[in-house]
């Protein structure tokens, strides 16, 4: 005779699995944190302003229920890293995100501390996680990018103009 108890514990185990593995599928990175002895203020904090970065989930789960949801994923080199609390921020659109936003709170929080973090089939230590959460945003890199290549182009179409009206004080009219 089966344990009704026991198989109702499978089956939820079973689901959570089944939540970490449908996150771990539309990860870009997934970033492990000790977050153990935050205030309810301070996680709420940390919450919110994860929330207001959008595209990251940030939630406790059992280790060892991540331990299974990983197997087989390029995210399983984590697994090594899966002692003691455990909280998990999966980011789903920049790679980066999660870090960059939990790195922002850990000077106010110096209990919150990073563990791990995988993204692209490599796993990065704590101090390497800290480096990546450094990086700035796509959004920003492509800014920066953008502007060092207008910056030439508008030097050039100054230095262009300014030869012009030294030649011959403007632009030559149109031929009819």
């Amino acid at each position: 005779m089966t344990n009704p108890n026991l198989e109702q514990n499978r089956a939820a185990k079973h689901v959570v699995v089944d939540e970490i593995k449908e996150k771990l599928s539309r990860s870009k990175s997934v970033v492990l944190v000790n977050a153990r002895g935050l205030t309810v203020e301070q996680d709420t904090i940390l919450r919110k302003s994860l929330r207001k970065v959008g595209g990251i989930d940030y939630k406790v789960y059992k280790n060892s229920m991540v331990a299974r949801a990983v197997e087989g994923t390029e995210f399983e080199g984590i697994q090594e890293y899966l002692a003691g609390p455990t909280t998990v921020a999966f980011s789903y659109e920049d790679a980066t995100a999660a870090a960059g936003a939990i790195n922002k709170h850990l000077k106010s929080m110096p209990i919150l501390e990073f563990k791990a973090s995988a993204m692209d089939g490599n796993v990065y230590d704590a101090a390497k996680t800290k480096l990546i959460a450094e990086i700035p945003s796509r959004d920003v890199l492509l800014g920066r990018l953008l502007g060092s290549l207008k910056s030439p182009m508008s030097s050039f179409a100054r230095v262009i103009n300014a030869i012009a009206e030294e030649k011959g004080g403007g632009a030559a009219p149109a031929a009819e």
